[in-house]
């Protein structure tokens, strides 16, 4: 069919005369009209998504592109009531962009616009047959005429009354200490209540839009979904949410201030940052982590540790200056650890002689020096899941099996003050969003996620985690869309994945539970030649607005506001020291202003 030809026929349709009917009352019954809660309540082609820009309305909207046989369509089944007139509306965004109704009982009506530049309204009004109890609306283009947008789909009228209601949307935690309490949208329908499940099990039947659930295990995750339900019956159960209830202390293991900035010292080698004398650290670091301790052999689990040789270090300080160094800083309430791996320290704990060995090795580092905890920054190889260990809460490589059996041993030796803090690579995090384990995927590198059962279970003992927002390729965060490091979005969308938890592989049974706020720091370079990523003071204090103060955002919107973000970890404090100390100061007094 020509386009002109289709176009007058539709100019005809929507001309018709509307029959008698009763009045429709002025009340959206559209489920999810404006694309906040993804595609929930639509059924839509495989090219569907929704998207942050460009939007009419809120947050989202929908973008599709026609492919063969299915013209990139999404509709919702609606339940109406007979002989009764409605008016549909959709703000659309494209060449040639429809917007119709199916099963009215007397004529199918859609219109149309086309305006690739901008939003345009197209509205049509209908009257439902003698029978009809529900219709089907919905949005398209036309093939060959790319990509569409949509937004603010709307049905005005009376909801039907002999039908379920629709699932419920919105479902969200709102508090995850001691209790979860849960929240979610009010029924676009009458409806005579909600119930509760977790687990898939009915466990209340409520008349509001919250629900508080107790007697919970601290640190155990609990799966919910709302149904809603009138005299017709029960709708479909909500999209799932995985809480871990804490226990809501305000400090995490180690005793640190509310606020914190950590920072790595080049402590046992040389680079063009220069030597820093641990008596020459600034006051600003709270959490100072030595590096590097590293192993005899990869897999040997023996780990050592020594100062920077003078032949690279002139200024070396004397053995017992630097842990005179150590004590002056700690007698400031400073927190010195040391930190395993680096880009050059490939650890792997194969056996469970090298897990009894570096558990010795390192308690011998940390008792020498007299230091507070320790840092693991494992990179390369040194996590990698093994084919067929898929769930992160249950894991069986032995890599990371060990690893996880010795830091709890190590934590056990040195009790609840024991600092332990964590610097992956969001390549071995955050990117478990897309892949997790190996699989046909990412069977070439089963690395991707492998943090994240190491994470889980120690996830009670973790002091900070500071994932490395750099060195990284774009990443996909939580809005399906993929962010590039040095920019405030990256840092944003990274941090919310943490403190709102994500789906593994997109499965939403399957939810990495979320840490607590006073658990996560940002990871950063300090300057311009530490790292691929530099972010510069405004762009890194707009992310932690966002963040902490849910205030100068940008595109991509976090699902929460996290008032108690931890703060701020770099790649280093030499090279904050060679860049003037603009790092450390800078977000030392932007930090110290927070509430």
């Amino acid at each position: 069919m020509k386009l002109q030809r289709l176009a007058a026929s539709l100019a005809l349709a929507v001309g018709l005369t509307a029959l008698s009917a009763t009045p429709a009352l002025a009340a959206n019954i559209a489920v999810n009209s404006g694309f906040e809660n993804g595609l929930t309540g639509w059924s839509c082609g495989s090219t569907a998504k929704t998207v942050t820009t460009p939007v009419h309305a809120g947050t989202s909207a929908l973008e599709a592109t026609a492919q063969s046989g299915d013209l990139g369509r999404c509709s919702q089944t609606v339940t109406v009531q007979p002989n009764t007139s409605y008016t549909l509306a959709a703000r659309l965004r494209g060449s040639y962009v429809f917007v119709g109704v199916q099963g009215n009982g007397v004529t199918d009506r859609n219109t149309w616009v086309s305006s690739p530049g901008a939003y345009q309204q197209a509205s049509l009004t209908f009257t439902t047959g003698a029978t009809t109890t529900s219709v089907t609306i919905y949005v398209n283009t036309w093939y060959g005429q790319g990509t569409y947008y949509a937004d603010d789909v709307t049905l005005d009228g009376p909801a039907g009354q002999d039908q379920p209601p629709p699932m419920p949307s919105g479902l969200a935690m709102t508090s995850d200490v001691v209790d979860v309490k849960l929240a979610w949208n009010a029924s676009s329908v009458p409806v005579t209540g909600y119930h509760v499940y977790r687990g898939g099990t009915k466990i209340a039947t409520v008349n509001a839009t919250t629900y508080t659930a107790t007697g919970l295990t601290i640190g155990t995750p609990y799966t919910f979904q709302i149904s809603a339900y009138n005299a017709a019956g029960e709708s479909p159960k909500s999209t799932a949410v995985t809480v871990t209830p804490r226990d809501g202390g305000t400090e995490t293991p180690g005793q640190l201030p509310k606020r914190v900035m950590v920072g790595y010292l080049h402590a046992s080698f040389a680079n063009g940052s220069g030597y820093t004398k641990m008596r020459d650290v600034p006051n600003e670091w709270d959490v100072i982590n030595l590096a590097f301790g590293e192993p005899t052999s990869v897999t040997s689990g023996d780990i050592r540790f020594a100062q920077c040789p003078a032949a690279e270090c002139p200024n070396v300080e004397s053995e017992a200056d630097f842990i005179a160094g150590i004590r002056e800083k700690q007698a400031l309430g400073k927190k010195v650890l040391i930190s395993i791996g680096g880009q050059n320290g490939q650890v792997q704990l194969t056996s469970t002689g090298a897990r009894d060995k570096f558990v010795q090795s390192v308690s011998a580092i940390i008792d020498k020096y007299g230091l507070d905890g320790l840092d693991i920054d494992f990179e390369g190889h040194s996590l990698s899941l093994n084919a067929g260990d898929t769930d992160f809460r249950n894991p069986t490589t032995p890599v990371i099996v060990n690893l996880i059996e010795a830091i709890r041993a190590l934590k056990a030796r040195y009790g609840k003050n024991f600092v332990l803090t964590m610097a992956p690579e969001t390549f071995f995090v955050q990117l478990g969003y897309q892949f997790y384990g190996p699989g046909p995927n990412n069977a070439a590198d089963p690395r991707a996620g492998s943090y994240l059962p190491v994470i889980h279970a120690l996830r009670n003992d973790l002091t900070l985690l500071h994932v490395q927002d750099y060195n990284s390729g774009p990443i996909k965060g939580l809005d399906d869309q993929f962010h590039t490091m040095g920019t405030h979005d990256f840092h944003v969308a990274m941090t919310d994945m943490l403190l709102a938890g994500f789906p593994i592989m997109g499965n939403q049974a399957n939810v990495f539970p979320p840490l607590r706020q006073n658990q996560v720091a940002i990871g950063l370079p300090a300057a311009p030649w530490a790292g691929n990523g530099f972010t510069t003071v405004a762009e890194v204090q707009k992310a932690f607005d966002c963040l902490a103060k849910g205030t100068n955002c940008g595109p991509y919107r976090p699902r929460g506001v996290y008032p108690d973000l931890r703060g701020l970890m770099t790649w280093s404090i030499n090279w904050d020291r060679y860049n003037n100390f603009e790092f450390s100061r800078q977000h030392r007094a932007y930090l110290n202003a927070l509430p």
